[in-house]
């Protein structure tokens, strides 16, 4: 009797440690540390657009690892990339095992599982196929990783591979055990592999809807597989990942992973998230508070992500190998992350942003334009303005220096002054550009007037108000830059051209609104009008998001509203303003806006500074207030904790900035504004050895409004501090309580 409850006792503790993820070192030696806080499911299922993915990876790099199923709703896995190439633009190399007998439809069928036995975490995942009792296992390295198999006792043992793409691939198997391929991605990339298995097996591929067994096999849509020997239980698989070539991708290979067991590799992931997610160390607030916060920053590393192979790149922005000794980084979405993903960097990873900088340089001398989205197929020309110049600025402003100064001004005067500002187009100017030159604004058409311009993309529109107003913000970028190089040629034209927003300010109706080719307001609804996602006019929001647009100059946008009492009284009104319509019309039309308080849209990044523009009147406690609401309502730990895109850090980044008790409103300048923080405590451990730290005594869910504040002992009356006192260590202290201190930060 007492055998035999030892034996289930120990069956149980196998049992729960396979289920929770655990090894036996997890087991005998737990750890203390942030990365328990981070749940990769937040947001994995979106409100109304894209959810979140559990992605494992290192941070900032390649291999990008995610099973590919609808979303966390959906019971089945459809197939396991080898890398996610680009956030949300495509995979490469799909992988699935079975131990069902392979038949031409084999690749077709997807692996049910019990949400229950699934294990998400930044370093490692693992999955119980429950229909056909099979346990996978991946973990991660730069560019390169391993799966780990466990196979039931019956069947036939195999892995099948294919490709996202139907362009031409190919795969072959050498010595039983080996297996080599490329697939190409977004029409004309090689992106290349190579791999090894545990076990030898027979080889095997697709022919004309028909199983043939051979080593290799090439063209489009191909299918093969490895069938490992009857009662084969444990198989591992590892790989390596290449966009520079074949060989590449074996040294790759030998690099990272040829040495290394499963757990070894296991441990150096979940040690780089260890080190990472410790540079931030907070105190009180509850766990679920810490949860979304540290899952917050965990998303923060997404990207950008380095694709350096050695001291060689491949660019999409000439198609071409490079040799650089600096790390070359790309897939980012500047529209999104300029506004605090980017802010963020400078001050966790200054000498990363400089790398980052210099690669956005790199893509301007390979292709003759700053890019908008840049991916690993070059730009992905996406939304409206060039906001990489904000980013530029930005770095420069805050004293990061190491990359080419000049020709980043170069191509930020460049964009400003040459290129199109179409939404979701890039390249030279258009008539369209031509009219903004002259008169200062982007020209609209009336409601149902067809389109004239050729070059206007048919989905996205004019985007007439978006536009000029991002136009004005890039330029005011270009001509910040111009005057701290003393390119005073070129200063006038570019500060000209920052105030171009003021050209579309109604007085009498209080928005921005668009104006014909001859000048006439074209009267409209701002509040519905526009198309789909108000495209007509404005850009995924309407015109209530869009007054508040001009983050490069808040003091002269307070006068153009009659001053700070009718700046404060507009914002209250923001987030009481209804939606005069049911729900279902109005987010019909604008489905970014779905976590709306009023007009206020928290699902969309031109929002994120909005609640922070109260401290610019005689209301600093409002920002208080609206901030810790935000936070608390749409940010939760949950699969719907997440109100929009996540965008792949965009989002996350406010996040993890309003949670510290800070933020930066206008990207370009180096100051900050304080909001109020989440936690009691908040520690960051700066990369020049020094830490900065916000203390604010008697913090609580109840106790969120700011009593007094000291900047390094010194009494501090407003709420601003600059970036050099962040990185010179210093430590802000605030006083809370439960109700607010109105007289503070005037």
């Amino acid at each position: 009797m007492m055998k035999a409850t030892k034996k289930v006792y120990a069956i149980a503790i196998s049992w729960c440690m396979f289920s929770c993820g655990l090894s036996p070192s997890d087991s005998l030696a737990p750890r203390s540390s942030n990365v328990q806080y981070i749940n990769p499911l937040i947001g994995n299922v979106g409100i109304m657009l894209e959810p979140t993915r559990p992605t494992v990876q290192l941070p900032n790099q390649m291999i990008r690892f995610t099973p590919q199923r609808k979303d966390y709703l959906d019971d089945q896995v459809s197939s396991f990339p080898l890398t996610v190439v680009s956030h949300r633009l495509g995979q490469v190399f799909a992988l699935m095992p079975t131990v069902q007998p392979i038949h031409a439809g084999s690749w077709q069928n997807k692996l049910a599982y019990d949400h229950d036995l699934e294990i998400n975490q930044p370093w490692y995942y693992s999955n119980y196929f429950i229909e056909d009792d099979i346990k996978t296992e991946f973990t991660p390295s730069s560019k390169s990783g391993i799966f780990k198999f466990t196979f039931p006792s019956h069947g036939d043992a195999a892995l099948l591979f294919s490709t996202y793409s139907r362009d031409s691939a190919a795969f072959q198997f050498t010595n039983g055990n080996i297996i080599e391929g490329f697939e190409t991605y977004h029409d004309s990339i090689k992106v290349y592999a190579y791999g090894m298995f545990s076990e030898k097996g027979t080889t095997g591929f697709v022919n004309n809807n028909a199983i043939q067994q051979g080593n290799n096999t090439a063209g489009k849509n191909v299918k093969a597989f490895i069938r490992f020997e009857n009662n084969t239980k444990n198989v591992e698989f590892k790989y390596a990942i290449s966009f520079v070539s074949q060989a590449q991708a074996k040294k790759n290979f030998d690099d990272e992973v040829a040495g290394k067991s499963f757990d070894e590799t296991k441990e150096l992931a979940r040690n780089a998230w260890d080190k990472t997610m410790s540079q931030i160390e907070v105190e009180g607030g509850s766990d679920e508070q810490r949860k979304v916060f540290y899952t917050a920053l965990y998303r923060c590393y997404e990207r950008m992500v380095n694709i350096s192979e050695g001291s060689n790149y491949y660019s999409g922005f000439d198609g071409k190998v490079h040799a650089d000794s600096r790390p070359f980084y790309t897939d980012d979405w500047s529209w999104d992350t300029y506004l605090a993903l980017h802010p963020l960097r400078t001050i966790l990873h200054p000498q990363q942003e400089e790398d980052m900088v210099q690669s956005y340089v790199r893509m301007y001398q390979q292709s003759g334009w700053l890019p908008t989205f840049p991916v690993l197929f070059g730009d992905h020309a996406c939304m409206n303005g060039f906001h990489s110049s904000e980013i530029i600025l930005d770095a420069y402003n805050k004293g990061l220096r190491n990359f080419d100064v000049d020709a980043a001004y170069e191509g930020m005067k460049k964009n400003s002054l040459s290129a199109t500002m179409l939404p979701w187009r890039n390249g030279k100017a258009t008539s369209l550009d031509d009219f903004y030159y002259n008169h200062g604004y982007f020209p609209a058409l009336y409601k149902d007037e067809k389109e004239t311009v050729a070059d206007v993309h048919p989905f996205e529109k004019r985007q007439a108000v978006a536009v000029t107003l991002g136009a004005s913000y890039d330029s005011w970028a270009a001509y910040k830059m111009a005057v701290a190089l003393h390119k005073y040629d070129d200063t006038a034209l570019l500060k000209q051209r920052s105030n171009d927003y003021k050209n579309l300010w109604n007085k009498e109706r209080g928005f921005f609104l668009p104006k014909d080719e001859k000048g006439n307001w074209i009267n409209i609804d701002a509040k519905y009008d526009g198309g789909p996602g108000g495209r007509d006019y404005y850009d995924e929001n309407n015109g209530w998001t869009y007054v508040w647009q001009v983050q490069q100059d808040i003091p002269s946008l307070i006068n153009l509203m009659g001053g700070k009492q009718k700046f404060q009284e507009r914002l209250d009104q923001l987030f009481r303003e209804g939606i005069d319509m049911g729900k279902n019309v109005f987010w019909y039309k604008f489905p970014d806006a779905t976590s709306l308080v009023g007009q206020y849209s928290m699902a969309n990044e031109p929002s994120f500074h909005i609640p922070y523009l109260y401290n610019y009147t005689d209301a600093p406690w409002k920002t208080q207030r609206i901030i810790r609401a935000l936070l608390k309502t749409w940010f939760r730990n949950d699969v719907f904790g997440i109100p929009g895109d996540e965008d792949g850090g965009g989002m996350s980044a406010f996040v993890v900035l309003s949670s510290m008790g800070f933020y930066p409103v206008t990207p370009g300048i180096p100051v900050y504004t304080i909001g109020s923080p989440v936690f009691s405590k908040v520690v960051i451990h700066l990369e020049n050895g020094k830490d900065f730290t916000v203390v604010a005594h008697n913090c609580s869910d109840v106790n969120k409004y700011i009593q007094s504040a000291r900047m390094n002992g010194k009494e501090l009356n407003t709420p601003w501090f600059t970036h050099e006192q962040i990185m010179n260590g210093g430590t802000l202290e605030l006083e809370m309580d439960s109700k607010p201190n109105k007289q503070w930060g005037h």
